[in-house]
């Protein structure tokens, strides 16, 4: 007697997320996202030590505003996908609201306003020092905010203070997710042995 295979194909499926869930692709924004800021946070430190006029000052200024520009549009892409996410979880099962969810809640809500007003206030610096300066990729965006040299020292502040607050907000959110990164990383090691081994 031969068993039909359906059933239990069918049964596997429904057990196991398909992959293009909206939850694998929000943990897929997530990692673009992380690459994204490490290239904003390298790119930003670098270029305000360096002097005016010096070689490729202007250009790492014009990549990290484009990648910045980046991280709001996956942001925007982001938002989207976790509301998805967020609908299939919660219609079925409301969260219980625990202080461990509130915790969690609060500091996800934190990362997603730093997420979204830091790259504001880069643009708030850029458009108050000169109009027309802020470019993605070489396509000049329109100005959010009029010229205003009053506003320079401001936006300039803001987006300090705030990028280094957003990265003290990244530390604790990688050290509550330890175990997730580790385990990430030793995924990553593997891949990277298994394809050394082939080559």
């Amino acid at each position: 007697m031969t068993m039909n295979p359906l059933p239990l194909q069918k049964e596997a499926e429904k057990r196991s997320p398909r992959l293009n869930s909206p939850f694998k692709s929000l943990m897929r924004i997530h990692w673009w996202m992380a690459l994204a800021y490490l290239i904003v946070f390298c790119t930003g430190t670098l270029m305000v030590n360096l002097e005016r006029g010096q070689f490729l000052r202007s250009e790492l200024y014009d990549f990290h505003k484009s990648i910045g520009i980046l991280t709001m549009a996956l942001l925007t892409w982001r938002i989207f996908t976790l509301l998805q996410v967020w609908w299939r979880k919660y219609t079925k099962r409301p969260p219980k609201l625990s202080l461990a969810w509130w915790r969690t809640f609060t500091l996800h809500l934190s990362l997603y306003v730093f997420m979204g007003v830091i790259p504001i206030s880069g643009f708030l610096l850029s458009n108050s020092f000169k109009a027309n300066n802020v470019r993605f990729f070489s396509i000049t965006l329109p100005d959010i905010f009029p010229q205003n040299e009053a506003m320079v020292e401001i936006g300039r502040n803001a987006h300090f203070w705030l990028a280094y607050t957003f990265l003290i907000f990244i530390f604790i959110h990688m050290l509550t997710y330890w175990k997730v990164i580790r385990a990430n990383w030793r995924r990553w090691v593997n891949f990277i042995g298994k394809f050394q081994q082939q080559t």
